[in-house]
């Protein structure tokens, strides 16, 4: 692997996050983001008691004047302590690029985050199929899913650069959760070898479908995130202008009742459901909290 400053890339990211959240932010992510992160955890009254980095490369190149560019993940562990004394683990995997000249490290940086926007014509949900088989949602199940595949991806499933809702879709399906829709796009929500409907990959779309489905995959929405159980689905429009851009579900509840998440994309594990420590988080934030539906609980 190569080096930097004369250590490896997991050397380097063992150094800045011993001991403490994070010794050097300018070094690791965005300032405000790492600063909202602390404020986060110190609000929540959680402490984060150790930090370990892996790294891998994934790309080096050398210019002709000796400048230096490096790809590489990052994969973050946070050991954290809960108001009760237990202790839970925050997982987060950031692809990031470094930028070196004469072996000075210049600057790095995580990779710019590209979140899903549907720029097509929104698809309306008219015409849905009003009848679909009743289903019992196996919300472990879909935890479980969540959990195998949150830093990786199953090659059963077409897979893409913006994969969150991608993945809470596969999720939903592992708990058993029924499609329906097919071979109209913009209808329902299924997922084929080589096509599917755009409720399965689009953020904004998948919002869409869970505010409106009447049949099979239904869901209600709640007004806060401490109604939410597991396996259910946090919606996110980071810029707060209507257009829904991210999509997580939740996998845990912190000891205050506070959903913790997984997600893809930018892969993370265990997160406070807020995302007030990314940085795509704008003051003008908007969620949707959505509980999935359970036709052998009569909807509860």
């Amino acid at each position: 692997m190569k080096q930097l400053l004369g250590q490896t890339l997991e050397d380097r990211l063992e150094y800045l996050l011993n001991g403490s959240a994070i010794k050097q932010p300018q070094l690791m992510s965005d300032v405000e983001a790492v600063e909202r992160k602390k404020e986060l955890f110190a609000r929540r009254q959680v402490e984060i008691v150790k930090a370990k980095a892996k790294a891998k490369l994934l790309h080096s190149a050398i210019q002709d004047d000796g400048a230096q560019h490096v790809q590489y993940l990052a994969h973050l562990t946070y050991v954290c302590k809960d108001v009760d004394d237990s202790f839970y683990l925050e997982e987060q995997v950031e692809k990031r690029e470094a930028f070196l000249y004469n072996d000075i490290l210049v600057k790095d940086q995580m990779m710019q985050e590209k979140w899903q926007k549907e720029d097509e014509v929104e698809k309306r949900f008219q015409n849905e199929e009003q009848f679909g088989r009743a289903f019992h949602y196996d919300r472990r199940a879909a935890v479980q899913y969540a959990e195998t595949y949150w830093n990786k991806r199953n090659p059963a499933y077409k897979n893409f650069e913006d994969n969150c809702t991608n993945f809470i879709s596969q999720c939903l399906k592992a708990g058993n959760a029924p499609t329906r829709g097919y071979p109209n796009r913009g209808s329902g929500w299924w997922v084929r070898p080589h096509t599917w409907s755009y409720s399965w990959t689009v953020a904004h779309s998948m919002k869409n479908y869970l505010a409106n489905s009447k049949a099979g995959l239904r869901a209600k929405k709640v007004k806060e995130a401490q109604e939410l159980q597991i396996g259910d689905v946090i919606c996110y429009d980071f810029e707060g202008d209507g257009r829904y851009n991210h999509t997580t579900i939740v996998v845990d509840h912190d000891k205050g009742g506070m959903p913790l998440v997984n997600a893809q994309t930018y892969d993370c594990r265990m997160r406070y459901w807020s995302y007030e420590d990314s940085t795509a988080y704008t003051p003008a934030i908007r969620y949707t909290f959505f509980h999935i539906l359970d036709d052998a609980a009569k909807g509860s």
